[in-house]
């Protein structure tokens, strides 16, 4: 089923549910709740990618946080972490970061401002910015409008890449909105008209410069960990619905060629080939449908480590900023939307919204303050929540459901919940974990320099500093 979403709205961070079950492909393999059989693992995948059809309902897992909870002691916590940080599973270059996340207190810093490839952990940043940028219940909008002449209408991209072909489905954010829905509303409007034939257009200039990023890897649209990105598209152009599918090469013209298909079907024929074209200003609007909200969208992103939904996000944000829908703004944009929330972006630099661009650089402090900032109950606060609750939880939901399934790491179960990040070389994780005294503490771990096939080793590491952290009273 995809993207199945619960609600979020709540007031303490971590009472809430995990979102789906999913998983990075590189993170995990499917789990109980994907339909689709094992596949046969790859030799070190080099990119992270969501599987679509490992997303199930929430469920409950965490307890609230305690308020008045003992604060570990800084001394004890780094006694604690030190040699975990020090495992050579992680390799040499480590950064760290845990603080208070009530309080926002440092407790402990370990090359925090370095800057590290951070992988997936990536999508923090673009889950915050969307968040602020557009805001958590804003949608996406997809409309069919009068063309420059008579016998033409005009297919409008909006930023909604999670369309269905046929009839779209209100308990879903991948589905929320369906092709079908909007041939039915555009084919009854241009029959009252008394047309039964058009011309359509496609208008999907809200993005503008490359569809496929430099800063990717050479095969990663092939191998299916990202889609070709478009303002436009049914199911992130997903050819089947399989863990890291084949793409569309065009999503945005593949969808009009879909809506073509369906308005004939309802009687109003489409003459000739789908042509882009832009839509004349002040067009009369036919037909619309919209997206799940930012808020859902943002869960779906976080929970199952979504790259094409992230870069969309990014460039979304962009355009909210005022820059144009690239690749190159989309990163400036959310940079510039996370520091004018007072995070310090010194030594991070983005090539895109999804970790998957080679020259993204992180630091761990800059991800531990946003988790501080989302998770605040300041007033000012409230609209970043969905950057928490879209989080997987460890041995439960998302990426993470299939780890912390062993000691030590078991101990995480339950009350870790993080964005994971995973690329060649580079394992990370940043999220809260919940003490053994009720407290919640924010952390980020960076390891960028994995030894070659230390992958599985590197994700082990980092649950036990998980576990370390939500067993601890450390006091």
């Amino acid at each position: 089923m995809r993207g199945r979403v619960v609600a979020a709205g709540a007031a303490v961070v971590l009472a809430l549910a995990g979102t789906w079950a999913g998983l990075d492909v590189v993170d995990a393999v499917p789990g109980p709740l994907t339909t689709t059989p094992p596949p046969t693992a790859p030799p070190l995948p080099t990119a992270p990618a969501a599987d679509p059809a490992a997303q199930g309902p929430a469920a409950p897992v965490l307890e609230a946080a305690a308020g008045d909870a003992p604060v570990p002691d800084a001394a004890v916590l780094e006694g604690v972490l030190g040699p975990l940080l020090a495992d050579p599973a992680l390799g040499p270059r480590v950064s760290a970061a845990v603080a208070d996340a009530a309080t926002g207190q440092a407790l402990l810093t370990r090359d925090a401002d370095a800057s590290r490839a951070p992988a997936s952990t990536t999508k923090v940043l673009t889950a915050v910015a969307a968040l602020d940028a557009l805001g958590p219940g804003s949608r996406a909008t997809t409309r069919v409008v009068a063309g420059a002449t008579a016998d033409e209408v005009v297919l409008v991209a909006g930023g909604d890449v999670l369309l269905d072909g046929a009839a779209g489905d209100p308990a879903l954010v991948d589905g929320r909105a369906g092709l079908g829905d909007l041939a039915d509303a555009a084919a009854a409007a241009l029959l009252a008209r008394g047309r039964t034939s058009v011309a359509l257009r496609l208008d999907d200039g809200l993005f503008t410069g490359p569809a496929v990023s430099p800063g990717w890897g050479s095969g990663d649209v092939a191998a299916g960990y990202v889609a070709p990105i478009s303002p436009l598209a049914v199911h992130e152009g997903r050819l089947r619905d399989v863990p890291n599918p084949p793409r569309e090469p065009d999503p945005a013209l593949a969808a009009a060629a879909q809506l073509a298909e369906g308005l004939s079907a309802r009687g109003v024929r489409v003459v000739g080939d789908v042509a882009r074209a832009a839509a004349p200003p002040g067009a009369e609007e036919l037909a619309a449908v919209a997206s799940a909200t930012t808020a859902e969208q943002v869960e779906l992103m976080l929970a199952t480590s979504d790259n094409t939904l992230a870069e969309v996000l990014a460039r979304r944000v962009a355009l909210a900023s005022g820059r144009p829908g690239t690749f190159d703004d989309a990163s400036a944009a959310v940079v510039e939307r996370v520091a004018a929330l007072g995070a310090d972006v010194t030594g991070v630099r983005l090539q895109g919204g999804s970790g998957l661009g080679r020259e993204t650089r992180l630091t761990a402090a800059v991800l531990r303050d946003l988790l501080v900032l989302a998770a605040s109950d300041e007033p000012g606060a409230a609209h970043l929540r969905a950057a928490v609750t879209g989080l997987a939880v460890c041995g439960a939901t998302g990426t993470l459901s299939l780890r912390c399934d062993s000691a030590p790491a078991a101990a995480g179960g339950g009350v870790v919940r993080a964005k994971t990040g995973t690329l060649t070389g580079v394992s990370s994780l940043a999220g809260y974990a919940q003490t053994a005294d009720g407290r919640l503490l924010a952390f980020a771990v960076l390891a960028d320099a994995v030894p070659p096939g230390g992958t599985p080793a590197a994700q082990e590491a980092l649950d036990r500093l998980g576990a370390a952290l939500a067993s601890c009273g450390c006091r």
